[in-house]
């Protein structure tokens, strides 16, 4: 088994800059996962695990040979790479080096006949992401779509915020064009949360495909949902300020569409 000790060798500098930055993930199409739950989770996704890091006071080493099983590269790192790879001070000892997918919009896998889609249009704070991800899996929603994305789907913000949901939820990325000419080509009920022109959003029905789009909380959407909108919808708002974060909108807008499907 491949050890290495020093923070200072080839491959961990480049697994650092994969940490670090956007740009190096995109060019060589790999990213860095952390945890025990969360590397469970990408391989549960399907996402293919290149190398496996791991600090065995921490991650034992029974566990990592458990691991080469799935035909991955084995590497044990001392204390002093461990903490120059990982993202928090809580990971379990363990670093996956994992293949980026494409998440293409034709790639979506919509299994139910019925399905619901969220899509967030051009979010941009990674901790919003990783919550929107994670209301989409409480849902239990067919798939996410991020239109006019903005930041680096593995960025270690977002893997960290949305606890893994990243791996597991069907999510595809693509300008808001595409978006919509893909809700349309498969008969989807556009609802968009918009402030103007809008009805209550428990005032709706959502029981056959549905896509609900929201947006930032600084802009909100833009007129290309206006104009493509089967409905804008409203959370009626009873306090002083007239918008609330972006994922507990999501959550309270989805979970109506739910209950009006049994929960189905």
């Amino acid at each position: 088994m491949k050890v290495i000790q020093s923070p200072q060798n080839p491959l961990i500098k480049e697994l650092f800059l994969l940490k670090e930055k956007s740009r190096a993930r995109k060019k060589v199409g790999n990213f860095l996962i952390e945890g025990k739950r969360e590397l469970s989770l990408a391989i549960k996704g399907s996402f293919q695990i290149k190398t496996l890091l791991f600090f065995p006071d921490l991650f034992s080493e029974s566990e990592a040979k458990a691991m080469s099983r799935y035909g991955i590269e084995i590497i044990e790192i001392s204390k002093e790479v461990f903490q120059k790879l990982a993202h928090r001070d809580t990971t379990e000892g363990v670093i996956a080096v994992v293949n980026s997918k494409t998440h293409e919009l034709e790639e979506l896998r919509l299994t139910s006949k019925n399905p619901l889609i969220l899509v967030a249009e051009a979010p941009e704070k990674p901790g919003n992401i990783g919550a929107l991800l994670r209301t989409a899996d409480a849902a239990n929603v067919d798939a996410v779509i991020i239109a006019n994305p903005k930041s680096d789907l593995y960025n270690p913000n977002i893997i960290r915020s949305s606890v893994g949901c990243v791996f597991t939820t069907e999510i595809a990325l693509a300008t808001t064009e595409e978006a919509i000419v893909f809700l349309k080509k498969y008969n989807f009920n556009i609802f968009s949360a918009i402030l103007q022109e809008s009805e209550p959003y428990h005032t709706q029905d959502y029981t056959l495909p549905t896509a609900i789009v929201v947006g930032t909380e600084a802009t909100g959407l833009t007129q290309q949902w206006r104009d493509a909108s089967t409905q804008n919808i409203s959370i009626p708002m009873q306090g002083v300020i007239d918008s609330m974060n972006v994922s507990v909108a999501a959550g309270i807008l989805i979970f109506e569409a739910k209950r009006q499907r049994n929960f189905l």
